[in-house]
């Protein structure tokens, strides 16, 4: 739908680990449903791999990303893209302590998140899940969001 381009999106890369390969994608369609307990949302395609794999898993990383990491957000937007491990292979990352998935160290801020419940709605898959860790990161500066098809900083 056109008319939900001219609304301003935070950009994050969500990996999953499971077990035999890392997973990631860049997803747009994140938010905060509930402070207490802290629960958040992801939406992604329901017939892609994405969405397979968190559903199986259970618990992935959402890694909010600041402006200085557009590129990276394109990596993680490209159809075909290699696994995430090699994606990030030049970052400074880390692992998640409960979840095993790769936490990006200069993000803003990642979330560790165990899936609670899943509901598709349209074409896409909408994840609710718990916050159960808050990885240290080191990511200072601006955000970076999505408007028009565009990455664009937010000071």
């Amino acid at each position: 739908m056109d008319a939900m381009s001219a609304f301003a999106t935070g950009v994050t890369v969500v990996t999953v680990a499971d077990g035999r390969d890392d997973i990631g994608a860049t997803v747009t369609a994140f938010g905060s449903v509930s402070a207490e307990p802290a629960v958040i949302s992801v939406n992604v395609d329901s017939s892609g791999y994405m969405a397979e794999v968190m559903e199986e898993v259970g618990a992935f990383a959402v890694n909010v990303l600041g402006s200085s990491q557009k590129a990276l957000a394109g990596r993680f937007a490209a159809a075909g893209r290699p696994s995430a491990r090699l994606l990030v292979a030049n970052q400074p990352h880390d692992r998640g302590d409960r979840t095993g998935a790769l936490v990006l160290k200069e993000a803003l801020v990642a979330l560790e998140c165990r899936v609670r419940h899943t509901v598709e709605v349209g074409d896409h898959m909408v994840f609710f899940a718990d916050v159960i860790g808050l990885p240290g990161v080191d990511g200072r500066g601006s955000a970076l969001v999505r408007r028009e098809g565009r990455y664009q900083d937010v000071e």
